[in-house]
């Protein structure tokens, strides 16, 4: 029986009233990686504290590096007192928690090993009770992506153990590709193996609380998807700031680009959510539906025009936190003439009924003042303005904040108190925080509790991630084309190039402050 604390924690509630999932084993392939360590493992173990697992839930660990069962349950131990920054009065909850964990040195490339894992599958399944029912996540460079997918079918593991009694589903982490060819040829190997239905391309941004909320926003409201329409919306700006620079990651940022690594996943997903017309129902079918439709209404960039509809650029030295930071081509593995965009504004239109000429303007950039994720939906401005000479008249926004400090604010206009009318912005707002009184759940807990659940609703489908390819790969083309011509420089610490304001500003807006 919970104790009153419990009881007043809002959010907590709301977790308890879904289903636990069905007995079942994980199988992290790359579970020696940053990944494993920060993520995965402390969101199970949040999930397990919160009675969310089911009982004799079991994970085993394939990695390259050699390791025991042992090491590898002291050292996620470690990592879930570190980074849940917990006291030592768990220490016998994490110790048991750590009781479900395995671990097996898997080269990916070597069928025994994948034999092994089948065996230790059945032996949890007789042992801990996790009844036939397997998740496997592929925590690991992309180029082992179809290897794993290869050998866990040829060894009888992609399928139910008991066909309609038991499930089987593969977790894919990004990048899903990096080109459309690319990622259709991996769709085309991990359909070979799976189905469709027991795929789930995971993008941590979807998981977020302030992502799901919008749904809840738009849908559970009656008051504001009347007006979310061109009618009534004069644009929308979605941001993603970064304060880091690419740091250690210098060699993949230079195969991948801020382009790939944000544009083509995270922001055009939050753009589908945004513009999706409401699905019938509230579930994974119905809403993927939803959304590729709104990918496939988005105006392809004709390649002779990419330079009127976007804006790259890289970043120079400068100052972040008060500390100077080097420039991306001084970064480690990073070439001293590098064309990388490690910034980038983008113009897109969706060719429907309800968002004709109304722009929607994207931009992402590292090496920013702070970290920020936030959506603004700009309203248009009152056709006839009755108080002629007061100034201080702005338009309607409303702003939803992924990161950090999650919520929602509605910017209006408000008469001063005094004997003149003068008129300045107000703002209303909710934040996640003072609302219900406690930090909202991980991106990742949310979403591999999805996972064991069945629900696809916050994954991508196969067809939204080609439709996305398809917008970006012009793109790419035309700038590696271009070279350096059009990269433009901006200070770290600063908000980008002064050519991405004079890019909104040739439409009369100006961006948003974050």
């Amino acid at each position: 029986m919970p104790d009153t604390a419990e009881l007043s924690n809002p959010l907590r509630e709301g977790i308890r009233l879904r289903r636990t999932p069905d007995p079942c084993a994980m199988v992290i392939f790359g579970a020696s990686g940053d990944l494993t360590e920060r993520k995965l493992i402390p969101a199970l173990f949040y999930l397990s504290r919160e009675r969310m697992l089911p009982a004799g839930f079991s994970v085993i660990g394939c990695a390259r590096t050699p390791s025991t069962h042992e090491e590898f349950r002291r050292e996620m131990t470690d990592a879930v007192k570190k980074f849940l920054h917990l006291t030592t009065e768990s220490d016998a909850f994490v110790d048991g928690f750590g009781k479900g964990l395995h671990y097996i040195a898997d080269d990916f490339s070597d069928p025994k090993a994948y034999e092994q894992v089948r065996a230790i599958l059945e032996r949890l399944d007789q042992e801990r009770g996790t009844a036939g029912n397997r998740l496997f996540y592929l925590a690991t460079p992309p180029s082992f992506f179809p290897v794993i997918v290869k050998h866990l079918g040829a060894v009888g593991l992609a399928k139910p153990k008991v066909a309609g009694k038991t499930w089987t589903r593969i977790v894919i982490e990004k990048p899903f590709g990096r080109s459309l060819e690319s990622a259709g040829e991996l769709n085309r190997a991990v359909t070979s193996v799976f189905d469709e239905n027991q795929i789930y391309r995971i993008d941590h941004y979807l998981g977020k609380e302030t992502v799901q909320n919008l749904l809840v926003f738009r849908f559970a409201n009656g008051i504001f998807e009347p007006f979310w329409n061109r009618r009534y919306i004069d644009h929308v700006q979605i941001a993603v700031a970064e304060e880091l620079g690419v740091e250690s990651r210098g060699a993949y940022y230079e195969e991948a680009g801020l382009l790939r690594d944000m544009i083509q996943n995270h922001v055009l997903q939050l753009l589908s959510l945004v513009a999706m017309e409401p699905p019938a129902t509230f579930e994974g079918t119905a809403v993927r539906d939803e959304k590729a439709k709104v990918l496939r209404a988005l105006r392809p960039i004709p390649l002779g025009r990419v330079q009127d509809f976007t804006v790259r650029g890289q970043y120079a030295e400068g100052y972040v936190g008060g500390g100077k930071v080097p420039a991306y081509r001084t970064e480690p593995k990073v070439s001293p003439a590098s064309n990388t965009e490690t910034y980038a504004a983008f113009k897109f239109f969706i060719d429907n009924w309800r968002w004709a000429d109304v722009p929607f303007y994207l931009r992402s950039g590292k090496r920013l003042p702070r970290r920020v994720s936030e959506i603004s939906i700009q309203f248009r401005r009152v056709p006839h303005l009755l108080f002629r000479g007061a100034d201080g008249i702005e338009p309607n926004i409303l702003s939803i904040r992924i990161q950090p400090n999650e919520g929602i604010s509605l910017k209006f206009c408000a008469k001063l108190p005094g004997t003149t009318m003068q008129i300045r912005p107000v703002e209303m707002e909710f934040r996640y925080g003072e609302s219900f009184g406690a930090v909202p759940p991980t991106a990742y807990e949310t979403l591999l509790l999805d996972c064991m659940l069945g629900d696809a609703t916050l994954f991508n489908r196969d067809d939204a991630v080609e439709l996305s390819w398809e917008l970006v790969d012009p793109i790419l083309d035309r700038w590696k084309q271009d070279g350096a011509k059009g990269l433009a420089f901006y200070a770290a610490g600063s908000w980008g190039p002064a050519e991405a304001d004079a890019f909104i500003e040739r439409d009369g807006r100006e961006w948003q402050r974050l």
